[in-house]
């Protein structure tokens, strides 16, 4: 294959966490759709790349992301301590490479992990055709065990949706609606049964000439030295098929209409 294709992934599973600049210790935020560092980060795992590789290729990809299914957030709240109730250990090391105690001992450490719960997401990833073929590959059959954020969230199936020469935005324009049955039944409910012949989700491509910034562009993931730097992004709303069933009499494209006891 010769110029650029697009690869399509599914990212959808129970538990999502996108890390962001509000990752502290203690506390572990998400962010509200797939991070480029973590889509780079997963296929970097795919191909078996050591943590210490440059990026290469990796890097030079351009990413668009489509919320089909924005989820909902999960708060998981724990404790840690030490069982033989001695106090917990600090973060510095001494000379001798050994974790210092706390100054002031501490015996419990609370700790908080949030997640998106059954979110579902359309990555595009376009680059290189030959670069896009490896990475499909890699993704259908990869050599590390692949986590949505975090390893505590493997992916659902299917992962690779497949391969296309479409310019990103319109093979994000093109693929289907992913929410699953149940969640256009949440959908439905929550919009009061309404069954609308279309619906319009929102998208994030990267774009030299965007208006948004996003600190979320990998340099390194070399352990004790991950860098970032920042990528310029634009954000439209993409327009897909719903294939709600009307009730009968209902014109297939009525919803719920903010405006309609006003007569207008």
């Amino acid at each position: 294959m010769t110029g650029t294709a697009t690869l399509l992934l599914r990212l959808a599973a129970p538990l999502q966490a996108w890390g962001d600049y509000r990752a502290i210790l203690d506390t572990r935020h998400t962010a509200a759709q797939p991070t480029k560092s973590g889509v780079i980060g997963l296929l970097a795992a795919a191909l078996g790349r050591d943590r210490d590789q440059p990026l290469g290729q990796l890097a030079d990809l351009t990413l668009g992301v489509r919320t089909d299914v924005p989820g909902t957030i999960l708060r998981d709240y724990h404790t840690v301590s030490d069982y033989r109730g001695v106090p917990l250990l600090s973060a510095n090391l001494n000379a001798k490479g050994r974790q210092k105690p706390t100054s002031k001992p501490r015996y419990v450490q609370p700790t908080e992990r949030y997640y998106l719960q059954d979110a579902a997401f359309l990555v595009g990833v376009n680059g290189p055709a030959h670069f896009i073929t490896e990475l499909a590959n890699a993704a259908k059959a990869p050599a590390c065990l692949l986590g949505l954020g975090r390893r505590s969230c493997p992916p659902t199936f299917p992962l690779v949706l497949g391969i296309t020469d479409q310019p990103l935005i319109d093979a994000l324009k093109e693929q289907n609606w992913l929410a699953s049955p149940h969640a256009r039944t949440v959908w439905q409910n929550r919009h009061r049964g309404a069954a609308p012949a279309t619906i319009d989700v929102p998208a994030t491509i990267d774009d030299p000439e965007g208006d948004t910034t996003l600190s979320d562009q990998p340099v390194s993931f070399a352990l004790g030295k991950q860098r970032h730097t920042t990528r310029r992004v634009s954000h439209q709303l993409i327009t897909l098929a719903t294939g709600f069933t009307p009730a009968p009499g209902t014109p297939a494209d009525e919803g719920h209409d903010p405006l309609a006891l006003l007569g207008w």
